[in-house]
């Protein structure tokens, strides 16, 4: 018998495959239908710092009073109100489906949002992923100041959970892999998801215009995640996950290769429909079985990166070697 079981931040997952963020899991019964393709967990979509604080500032725009305590009591309202009904999804989802189910948080700051995170435990939530959308942009900010967001982000968080929490990393970083492994000595991140997935900009030539140039990702965008996670995953004892470009089985079992623990899908849910997941499913058991593995622990990280071993291919950014046959 082929056994697909995996821990993932503390949880046991029937199977690595997990429905990333995104909005075919900001509704209960879309949820509900994912779970019964198959699927071993499912990430929530997300709740954005801006859109709380977009949703304050339209409440408030308008309101007038000479009571500074009706004013407090407005904006608090406002808060819980956009909160609550995320509250109510995460509750109404754990009484349809029996996988972990895990909260999603999209934030640039670690400002008074952090507050609310313990409410999701509350909720029923089985873990936290915290999507920090970093863009080091400001040619005025240093580099450690964006990076001390992450950390100021997980020591509030941290502070009212006891459920696990995943960070969402950007790949942006000027030493990607000191960032995180500080970010695991701290003791608080139960695992990485690599990478998050920014809007992704084009121009219209003719228009001279910016535009977007797709939300879905496509299958060559593995390469990315797929070098940090081997990196990473047998350079530091914590579990990660692969975010972006996995689109098929053969890209699941890649990232398991590489040293994933779980392998999240989102674009290849949109394109191929919620049953693509019991596909991916069903063809990482097949390959399994064709390579006599019974569990996913026997092959799981056999090509991460070790120093004893030449892991070239991971780490030469410099491709002229490669291409030097080529006229």
């Amino acid at each position: 018998m082929i056994d697909l079981t995996t821990n993932y931040l503390g949880l046991t997952l029937k199977n690595p495959i997990v429905a990333g963020s995104c909005g075919l899991t900001g509704a209960a019964a879309k949820i509900a239908e994912l779970a019964e393709t198959g699927i071993g967990a499912v990430v929530l979509k997300s709740l954005f710092e801006e859109q709380i604080e977009a949703e304050l500032q339209q409440n408030l725009d308008d309101y007038q009073t000479d009571y500074p305590d009706a004013y407090d009591y407005v904006k608090q309202y406002t808060r819980d109100s956009a909160v609550t009904d995320y509250l109510d999804m995460i509750r109404d989802v754990k009484k349809r489906i029996d996988i972990p189910v895990i909260a999603s948080l999209n934030c640039v700051t670690a400002d008074e949002w952090t507050s609310y995170a313990g409410k999701f435990e509350k909720a029923g939530a089985d873990a936290l992923e915290i999507n920090i959308s970093l863009l080091p942009s400001n040619p005025k900010k240093e580099c450690d100041s964006y990076e001390q967001i992450y950390f100021d982000v997980l020591n509030k968080v941290s502070a009212v959970l006891s459920i696990p929490v995943a960070l969402k990393m950007s790949s942006y970083s000027s030493s990607l892999a000191s960032l995180i492994s500080r970010l695991h000595w701290t003791g608080k991140a139960g695992g990485f998801v690599l990478f998050n997935r920014y809007y992704q900009p084009d121009i219209n030539i003719e228009k001279m215009k910016m535009t977007s140039a797709g939300v879905f990702s496509h299958p060559e965008e593995i390469a990315l995640p797929l070098r940090w996670v081997a990196l990473l995953s047998g350079l530091i004892e914590s579990d990660f996950a692969a975010s972006t470009g996995v689109h098929d089985g053969a890209g699941a079992v890649k990232m398991l290769l590489a040293g994933a623990k779980a392998v999240q899908v989102v674009s290849t849910l949109y394109e191929h429909g919620v049953e693509q997941a019991e596909k991916i499913i069903a063809d990482l058991e097949a390959w399994m079985n064709r390579h006599s593995f019974s569990s996913i622990g026997q092959f799981r990280g056999r090509l991460a990166y070790r120093f004893d071993k030449d892991q070239s291919a991971f780490e030469r950014i410099q491709f002229m070697k490669h291409y030097s046959g080529i006229s």
